[in-house]
């Protein structure tokens, strides 16, 4: 197997503790040397100074590349085009640009601001319009039907006008059967969609956690990874390792049929993250890691 590309993604700390556990993840994987790390947003924005403060750090304190996540809710697009100035001028150059969730939460209705940005497409073209050529743009996209979907060929037009708005990239929404990214990819392609879709690879041992985003984002979780998590409620050091074992083996049938990059979400634990990778053969650099 041809060792992987890898990136991390993390959510910004919402207390002093996750703070400290934050910082311990980032200082365990840059050694890894990703991509890119991105920092998420919470639900209608409402991370979004924590968000702006972690990426900032990153891009001060480490050798990582960090990416920042940006949202049309809650925000006028002068507000929103404002982060992106700001973003400029500490030399961030990668934005993740998405819809974005209501600020009733995942799975609520979502409704554009008032003088906001209306939706993903518009976000990635008002970015390319206010700064041409400056930033690299990931996007997401659904390898499973969305709550919100309109049917698989308006989702597959949906990414192609990501792309044609000035997009350089995709990252799925998590799956766990290789046929699921590998039809989607086949239907993006032959759609138009040209920029590299990188599966986004999830790293959630809580399997309660997982049903309730799966169900919120439409995921699908096939029977048998039901089966691996049975009985292991109280058992937080096997469901670690089952965790990174699934990650490895999806992330080696894909790597069978062509794919050579993944994100990687880590809900900021380092040691799933560096046990995935070591499964794959990726080790970290030594002049970092001493």
């Amino acid at each position: 197997m041809i060792l992987p590309k890898v990136s991390f993604e993390f959510f910004p700390p919402k207390s002093e503790a996750m703070e400290e556990k934050l910082w311990e993840a980032v200082e365990r994987l840059e050694p890894m040397e990703p991509g890119f790390v991105s920092v998420t947003y919470g639900a209608g924005g409402s991370t979004r100074d924590r968000t702006h403060r972690t990426v900032k750090r990153i891009a001060e304190e480490t050798s990582l590349k960090p990416a920042a996540h940006l949202t049309c809710v809650s925000a006028t697009r002068d507000d929103v085009l404002g982060v992106v100035a700001d973003y400029a001028s500490a030399g961030i150059r990668h934005i993740v640009a998405l819809r974005g969730d209501s600020p009733e939460g995942m799975g609520a209705r979502f409704a554009p601001h008032p003088g906001g940005f209306a939706s993903s497409v518009d976000l990635v073209a008002g970015i390319r319009a206010a700064w041409p050529g400056l930033f690299e743009i990931s996007v997401g996209c659904y390898p499973e039907p969305h709550p919100d979907s309109r049917g698989a060929d308006a989702d597959i037009a949906l990414l192609k006008a990501k792309q044609d708005a000035g997009a350089t990239r995709a990252i799925t929404q998590f799956f766990f059967e290789p046929e699921v990214y590998l039809r989607f990819l086949e239907r993006a392609r032959k759609g138009g969609v040209t920029m590299p879709i990188v599966p986004g690879i999830m790293l959630q041992a809580n399997f309660g956690g997982l049903r309730r985003i799966a169900g919120l984002c439409g995921a699908s979780l096939p029977g048998w990874l039901h089966d691996r998590y049975e009985g292991l409620e109280d058992d937080a050091e096997t469901r670690d390792l089952v965790t990174a074992t699934i990650a490895a083996d999806l992330c080696r049938k894909l790597s069978d049929e062509g794919v050579d990059a993944f994100h990687f979400y880590t809900m900021n634990k380092a040691p799933l993250a560096l046990s995935t990778c070591r499964l794959l053969g990726l080790r970290p650099v030594a002049s970092k890691a001493a």
